[in-house]
């Protein structure tokens, strides 16, 4: 058996005053003050205290395991050993529990919630595969080519693949042609040409290298799934 804890797993510095035997304001003030400093973080959360009929909502500071033991080293460093013995407490509450399988209601339970997240694999699988289609077919794409060609290779609307290119701040505009970030020209994934049209208008094309086909193929496989 494995405990698996959640990212998120934090202790309440009601909590920590219970365990060190103090006041509640005292704890918070130094989380305060330690937070001022930077060295931990705290997010407030509302409890209601457990006192009966009196009981009434309280604002806490809800602390993660690393801060926790720079609070208590902070106002009781004897009380560490306390801590610990906590902790283990939360994740041990938070460890996965194989089934009874000598019990056949379980066990059939258990098959049944096995067999619905293979299910939910294939289907994820399927839809998967345009993705490994697209990337596959433009591995052997030979030579450098322009927006519209790559548009047709796609099979992708221009202006939809105009907007991922700008969004996505692969291209941008300039003078009314779409150029290519320095980064993504650095990595080889374009090549801009230069020149003079027959106007003597100077000009410059961009056109996708095979490499930049490849790589903008597989992201417009990814966000044609997400959308």
């Amino acid at each position: 058996m494995y405990p698996v804890l959640s990212a998120s797993t934090t202790m309440s510095s009601r909590e920590i005053a219970e365990l060190l035997e103090v006041r509640h304001d005292n704890v918070k003030l130094s989380i305060e003050r330690l937070t001022e400093k930077q060295i931990v973080s705290f997010t407030s959360a509302t409890e209601t205290s457990h006192e009966g009929a009196g009981a009434r909502p309280m604002i806490v500071y809800m602390v993660n395991k690393r801060d926790s033991y720079v609070i208590v080293a902070q106002m009781q460093p004897k009380f560490t050993a306390k801590l610990v013995d906590r902790w283990q407490e939360l994740e041990a509450k938070q460890s996965i529990v194989l089934p009874d399988f000598n019990n056949p209601v379980i066990a059939a339970r258990a098959w049944a919630d096995a067999k619905e997240s293979e299910q939910k694999a294939l289907v994820a699988l399927e839809s998967a595969k345009p993705a490994i289609a697209f990337v596959e077919r433009y591995i052997d794409s030979t030579g450098n080519k322009g927006f519209r060609e790559v548009c047709k290779l796609l099979k992708a609307k221009e202006n939809q693949f105009r907007e991922f290119l700008l969004y996505q701040k692969i291209m941008y505009r300039l003078d009314g042609n779409l150029t290519p970030y320095g980064n993504h020209l650095d990595a080889g994934r374009f090549e801009v040409n230069a020149g003079l049209s027959e106007n003597e208008h100077a000009y410059t094309q961009a056109k996708f290298t095979p490499k930049g086909i490849n790589w903008v193929a597989g992201l417009w496989a990814v966000h044609n799934l997400k959308s």
